[in-house]
Parts: C-alpha cells; structure tokens; sequence
C-alpha cells in the first residue's frame, strides 16, 4: 500500500513581493518528496484557507517579510478552523521578531522559521508533526 505524500500549500500573505525564500523552501520540500502547491506573490488570507480547502493540504507554510504576522496569520488559523481543517499544521517563515514567536505558537502555529534556518529542519519538523486523521476526499 502506497503511503500518501504531504500536501503542503506555500503561500505570501499580504503586499510582500519578495518570495525567494517561499521558492527556495517549496522546492526542498518537493524535493523530500512532499507534494507542493505554490500560491503566489499577494495572497489574502481567505485565499490561502480556500486554497488549503481546494487543495485538501496536511500542511499550510506561511512567508512573511512585511511585519503583518500578527494579524494575517492569527485570520488564517481562524479560517481553517471555520473550514474545519483542525488537522492542517500552519508553520510560517521570514522575518518574526522573537518576542511574537511565542504568541504565534500559542494561537497553534506549529514553528517559526527565519532567515537562515536548514530546509532540512524544516523538512523533519514537517514530517514529524504531520498526522493527519481519517477523512472523506473533498467532492
């Protein structure tokens, strides 16, 4: 029996332009073979919880340069609870000042990753928090 790979939506929340590092981190994760979808430059945070609906992902990585963390992240989480996407493991990269670190982990961030940080740390601590429970395919 095939096991299914890890679905994992990377995408830009905000005005952000800059996606180098949300390239760099999409391809080391589909080089792990995850399977990968790449949502684009400006992404509002109902786009990103409808794509992760769409795309049925385990795994939704979030790349934020413009400071606006606290507020598009806390409104991604709340969407994918709405969606009840509970299982969907949100991780976010960029540039986050340590003092937030904690609070996003409390609103159930699963990490925080900035500049620097190893693609394969990123790729253990994916693949060692992604469960993901029995569910009905979307129709």
């Amino acid at each position: 029996m095939d096991e299914r790979k890890i679905r994992v939506l990377i995408a830009k929340p905000g005005l952000d332009g800059h996606d180098r590092g949300a390239k760099v981190v999409a391809r080391a994760l589909r080089d792990a073979g995850m399977e990968v979808i790449y949502s684009g430059l400006r992404q509002t945070p109902e786009m990103i919880a409808e794509a992760a609906l769409q795309e049925d992902v385990d795994v939704v990585g979030l790349s934020i340069l413009s400071g606006a963390h606290m507020t598009l992240v806390p409104r991604v989480l709340e969407l994918l609870r709405a969606n009840h996407q509970e299982y969907v493991k949100v991780f976010v990269g960029g540039i986050i000042p340590d003092e937030d670190i904690p609070r996003l982990l409390e609103l159930g961030v699963v990490g925080v990753y900035g500049p620097g940080t190893l693609t394969e740390q990123i790729i253990h601590d994916i693949q060692a928090q992604t469960t993901r429970p029995e569910h009905q395919p979307n129709s």
